[in-house]
């Protein structure tokens, strides 16, 4: 019999196809299908110039070849450049590499900045993948505790007394996966100036900063000249452009964390997929306009569900934001897993237990409301009252 990597064995399942086996297999009726708000995915396609761009894009030899390490130059730069519009201060392509998605973004991340036996801080609930690699790689997860009457927005103080000589970074996820909270600039700030402080990295992973509630900057952390030397900034293409399955993603930092970054990377992909890195260029490019109408939308969309679940009966909701509301369920006594394969197998709707994004999450589920239009609101908002009533 093989001997496994005991660290890896030790790793949770992926929890979303632990979920999507819950009903795999069944049929649901017309007037009562089913709602998958279990995986954050746009509930849009690509438009149709992209994907007539990457048509047309493929029958050239040099999209079926590796790119350079850290991605097309063009797009480095493209990126910079929107970085440094965005956010201000001074981001040229050399702080720029280009990955294949945000989860390796992470990884790459974490290779050049610890080590097994190191640490790095984690906030309840975390986005899960982050924890599976962490304990994969055999790093240390500190966990500031879950705050649900501050929407779940971690607290400076405490974080800065779970720090040790070990530790090696904060994570933050800002907007929220699973909670959709919106980390207010000073809160940012503050962690900056605590990381800086310490001389460890803050890992801000923006995957979700193109879905904002209104168009302010969300920080100045990069107006900092010193920013690179604490700031290892993580972002993704797939939401914005709607090309999940193209894998495509960013890591944005300064040229000491670039060289080792560029060594993981050259071990584990080579470079990321060349015709995502063709589709994001295009999105940068030229896809403005369709961005800031899907924006607007999914504004529209986390405002009417704000509504709809806020008024719920029985449950709570503790935050929302960009593609996620998170509700702490009434029915006591019941672990997270079993009241989210109730409401599979009973209610037709799909949703994530909070046990999957940490201990203490028991009480909690994830909403991923991106997957669907605004009019199934009502109906969600329905199949959780019945829930509650058939209790």
């Amino acid at each position: 019999m093989l001997t496994l990597n005991p660290l890896l064995a030790a790793v949770a399942a992926p929890p979303i196809a632990e979920a999507q086996r819950w009903v795999a297999g069944r049929s649901f009726p017309a007037d009562r299908p089913l709602i998958d708000l279990a995986q954050a995915v746009p509930g849009y396609a690509p438009p149709e110039a992209l994907t007539a761009y990457l048509a047309e894009r493929l029958r050239d030899p040099a999209m079926h070849r590796y790119t350079a390490i850290l991605g097309v130059p063009e797009l480095r730069a493209a990126l910079a450049a929107r970085f440094a519009r965005y956010y201000g201060g001074t981001i040229g392509p050399e702080n720029v590499a280009i990955t294949a998605g945000c989860n390796q973004a992470f990884c790459l991340a974490m290779a050049a900045l610890a080590r097994p036996g190191d640490q790095v801080v984690l906030p309840v609930p975390y986005y899960f993948n982050h924890r599976m690699w962490l304990d994969a790689t055999g790093i240390e997860a500190l966990h500031p505790a879950f705050r649900p009457d501050d929407g779940g927005v971690p607290d400076v103080e405490e974080v800065a007394r779970l720090i040790t000589d070990r530790t090696r970074a904060i994570v933050l996820v800002t907007p929220n996966n699973p909670t959709g909270a919106i980390y207010p600039a000073q809160t940012l700030r503050a962690f900056y100036d605590l990381a800086k402080r310490r001389g460890i990295a803050l890992v801000l992973d923006e995957t979700y900063i193109d879905f904002l509630p209104t168009d302010a900057r969300p920080h100045d952390l990069f107006e900092d000249p010193d920013w690179a030397s604490t700031v290892v900034h993580l972002y993704s293409f797939s939401k914005v452009f709607a090309i999940t399955g193209h894998r495509v993603g960013s890591i944005t930092a300064g040229p000491a964390l670039m060289a080792q970054v560029e060594k993981a990377m050259d071990c584990v992909a080579i470079c990321a997929p060349r015709i995502g890195q063709e589709a994001a260029l295009f999105g940068l490019e030229r896809l403005g306009g369709w961005v800031q109408g899907n924006t607007a939308a999914m504004r529209e969309r986390a405002t009417v569900f704000r509504t709809a679940l806020s008024q719920l009966e029985g449950w709570r909701l503790v935050s929302l934001g960009a593609f996620f509301a998170y509700l702490e369920h009434p029915f006591a006594g019941r672990d997270a897993v079993a009241v989210a394969r109730f409401l599979a197998l009973e209610h037709n709707l799909l949703t994530l237990p909070g046990s999957m994004f940490g201990p203490g999450q028991d009480r909690f589920l994830r909403v991923a409301f991106a997957n669907v239009g605004s009019d199934a609101a009502p109906v969600v908002a329905g199949r959780l009252t019945a829930a509650l009533a058939s209790r």
